[in-house]
């Protein structure tokens, strides 16, 4: 009986880690979509074109701040250890933020998906020492 008591403990624990992680990705990456089709649909982002130093600066301002509260929501969704939770996201949100900047490297200066990169581990780690779960 006891190891069908764990087995169901440890299994839900990794449903609420799991559920943890999605929820900050989802936190993060849905609201970036928005903004990023509003500011399109406005025309201040071109619709196909290199994008100028301003550009990366809006779109980077609302980015980290996202990877900011996406760091927070995952620690306080977390089951246990929010800390290594916030370090998955983290490592998530680079190699994600790695693959965009492979994929879009000419598409403006390449300060900004260089910034995304490194900065991705240490929004999410700011994040969860905001969120008390330290």
């Amino acid at each position: 009986m006891t190891v069908i008591a764990v087995s169901a403990t440890r299994s839900s624990s990794l449903g609420r880690s799991i559920w943890a992680i999605v929820a900050g990705l989802l936190i993060n990456i849905i609201p970036a979509v928005m903004i990023d089709t509003v500011l399109h649909r406005a025309n201040v982002f071109p619709p196909g074109g290199r994008m100028t130093d301003g550009m990366c600066l809006l779109a980077s301002s609302y980015r980290y701040i996202l990877g900011f509260i996406s760091g927070y929501v995952v620690a306080r969704l977390a089951p246990d250890r929010p800390l290594k939770h916030a370090v998955m996201l983290g490592a998530i949100g680079a190699v994600m933020s790695s693959a965009g900047a492979i994929a879009m490297w000419d598409a403006g200066p390449h300060w900004y998906p260089v910034g995304l990169v490194i900065l991705a581990i240490p929004l999410a780690l700011a994040g969860w020492k905001v969120s008390g779960r330290c």
